[in-house]
């Protein structure tokens, strides 16, 4: 999201495309809990209608993740630290178990696919882009959870990604470290093209304790 509209929205599934979008800002703590955002002021960000926004802030309200807050707006749903280690607990219990049965499924064509997307994430970190860098890791992650064939897992999944708070990854960027984090989409995939399931399982554990450190800390 920026104040200029830079975020480029095609009108095809407008409302999806500005539920993703404030979905991002919420992870990378754009939009912060305890602010008061109207339709109308993240319209203008979104250079867009107000009718998609709102019907993508109601969507988060009916998911528990924005609370409606009268005659002023919408506010994000505070998250307190046990919130979170219990997320993160969540995200342990379910993600790596379900990516491991996922990857036994990837076939050339998904590994090939999945690669575009690491190097989505690649270019995105070298630009400092946190949104970009977020809304590519989402897709990588979900597209190959996807492969397992559970709609249940993966909305489950996609979940506890979207209640995940990665305020530090700001900071990465400005350092320029970002694209460390980058880099590990390209090992989880060598893993899963080599069928090395330990190997695999050690770097999701490894990838999501970072949602819970350094990515968290802002």
């Amino acid at each position: 999201m920026t104040e200029n509209g830079a975020v480029r929205l095609q009108y095809t599934s407008l409302r999806d495309q500005v539920l993703e979008v404030v979905r991002q800002a919420m992870v990378s703590g754009e939009l912060r809990p305890g602010d008061i955002y109207s339709a109308a002021a993240l319209a203008t960000r979104l250079g867009v209608s107000s009718s998609p926004v709102r019907e993508a802030l109601l969507t988060l309200v009916n998911q528990g993740l924005m609370e409606p807050v009268r005659n002023r707006g919408y506010r994000v749903v505070a998250m307190e630290e046990q919130d979170l280690d219990e997320i993160y607990e969540m995200r342990q219990l379910l993600e790596v178990p379900g990516t491991l049965s996922a990857a036994a499924k990837a076939g050339p064509a998904d590994l090939e696919r999945l690669g575009d997307l690491a190097g989505e994430i690649e270019r995105a970190a070298r630009a400092g882009d946190v949104a970009s860098f977020l809304e590519a890791d989402r897709r990588f992650h979900l597209a190959l959870l996807s492969l397992a064939g559970n709609r249940r897992l993966l909305e489950s999944i996609a979940n506890l990604r979207d209640q995940t708070r990665l305020y530090g990854l700001e900071k990465l960027a400005e350092s320029g470290r970002l694209t460390g984090a980058a880099g590990e989409h390209r090992e989880i995939l060598a893993a899963i093209a080599a069928r090395d399931w330990d190997a695999l399982e050690n770097l999701m554990h490894t990838h999501l304790r970072h949602t819970r450190a350094d990515w968290a800390a802002g």
